[in-house]
């Protein structure tokens, strides 16, 4: 696999080798020593999957006393995946990465604990795969508005996103 840092150092793209031949193809998803030698080392212990229409936004959430690090996969379809430095400390804080990840190109992101996590669906519909190195911890979900000046994350989105109900009452992003 290739690791590539994005503009923020700690998210990577991850580009695995495709081996594709008139069967179809075959590429390894996750294999932990690799990754850890690669990027981290991460124990996920939750795998979650979502089904979303064209022009549903899903986020920005992350846990807050249940911190995640996350590996995003798409399994069919297309998304545009953001990352949004949500720690204090960071020079990179309040900055987000962006990245068009589909079931064509196989890449994956890793957004590490610390990040909020969220996504636009391109495609007609999308079904995403993320694994999780924390459970899910609904007390302690937190959520920023997708479309927060603050942020101004570029969404490839041509009108109104379905959201949730809990997405269109997300608070604002906190300015340092």
């Amino acid at each position: 696999m290739q690791v590539l840092t994005t503009a923020i150092n700690e998210v990577k793209l991850i580009i695995p080798r495709v081996y594709e031949d008139e069967r179809g193809y075959f590429f390894e998803s996750w294999q932990q020593q690799r990754f850890a030698d690669m990027i981290a080392p991460v124990t996920f212990v939750q795998d979650n999957q979502s089904l979303s229409k064209k022009g549903t936004l899903r986020g920005l959430h992350w846990q807050e006393e249940h911190p995640q690090d996350k590996l995003i996969s798409v399994l069919s379809g297309a998304i545009f995946d953001v990352a949004v430095d949500i720690r204090p400390e960071s020079p990179t804080y309040g900055k987000w990465v962006g990245e068009t990840l589909s079931a064509e190109n196989h890449r994956q992101l890793f957004i590490p604990k610390g990040f909020a996590h969220g996504f636009y669906v391109l495609s007609e519909t999308a079904i995403v795969s993320y694994k999780c190195s924390d459970f899910y911890h609904p007390e302690s979900e937190r959520s920023i508005r997708w479309d927060d000046p603050n942020l101004a994350i570029e969404w490839p989105i041509k009108g109104p996103p379905l959201l949730s109900a809990k997405d269109a009452l997300a608070a604002p992003f906190k300015v340092r």
